[in-house]
C-alpha cells in the first residue's frame, strides 16, 4: 500500500498540522511516511500545501506531480491541484469558499462541510480534524488509536487536554463526509 496526498489551503487552516498528525499516525504504524510542506512567506491567510505519503514500502522521493488523493480547503488550491488528481483518485473538498466545484469525471469526488461543522461544535480550530477524519473514512490508511499517538506527539503536551476534542471531530468528520452530486 502505498498512498500519496496533498492538502492545500489558506495558511492558518491547519494544513501542515493535518499533514503532520498523519505521518506521524503512520510511523506509529510502522509505515514509511515523508512530510514535505510548503508555505508562501505571508504564512497565514497565504497559501500552504503539504504532500504527505504513508507507504508499506520504501519511498524513493517526497516530490510529486500527481496524487492518489487531493484534500482542497480554498479556491487556489482547487485550481492548482484538481489536474493533480490521478484517474480514479480522490477529491476531497470542504465547498466553504470555493466559487468553482470540481468538475472532473474521472475521479471519486467527495464533499465535507468542515467549517459550519466546527463552528456548530463550538470550535473553528478543529476544522482541519473534521477534514482528516473525512479523509480517513475514505482511505482508512492509519487507525484511529494511532492517530490519537499522532495528536499527542505533534501538539505541544500544554494542548493535551484538547486531544479528546480532536478525537470527537475526527469522528464528526467520519460521519459527514459526502459523495459529491
Amino acid at each position: 500500500m502505498t498512498e500519496e496526498i496533498i492538502i492545500a489551503g489558506f495558511g492558518g487552516q491547519g494544513v501542515l498540522s493535518m499533514g503532520k498528525i498523519l505521518a506521524y499516525s503512520g510511523v506509529m504504524q510502522d509505515k514509511e511516511v515523508t512530510w514535505f510542506p510548503s508555505y508562501g512567506p505571508e504564512m497565514r491567510g497565504g497559501t500552504a500545501n503539504v504532500t504527505v505519503i504513508v507507504s508499506d514500502d520504501r519511498i524513493s522521493s517526497p516530490i510529486l506531480n500527481e496524487y492518489d488523493t487531493a484534500i482542497i480547503l480554498n479556491q487556489q488550491s482547487m485550481d492548482k491541484f484538481e489536474k493533480t488528481v490521478k484517474p480514479g483518485g480522490v477529491l476531497l473538498y470542504d465547498p466553504n469558499g470555493i466559487t468553482r466545484h470540481p468538475s472532473r469525471k474521472d475521479i471519486n469526488i467527495y464533499k465535507v462541510e468542515g467549517v459550519e461543522e466546527a463552528a456548530k461544535m463550538g470550535n473553528v480550530k478543529i476544522f482541519n480534524m473534521i477534514i482528516l477524519g473525512a479523509y480517513l473514512k475514505l482511505k482508512p490508511i492509519v487507525k484511529i488509536e494511532n492517530v490519537k499517538k499522532g495528536l499527542e506527539k505533534s501538539l505541544p503536551e500544554r494542548h493535551h487536554k484538547l486531544i479528546p476534542l480532536n478525537i470527537q471531530a475526527i469522528e464528526k468528520g467520519m460521519e459527514i463526509v459526502n459523495k459529491a452530486s
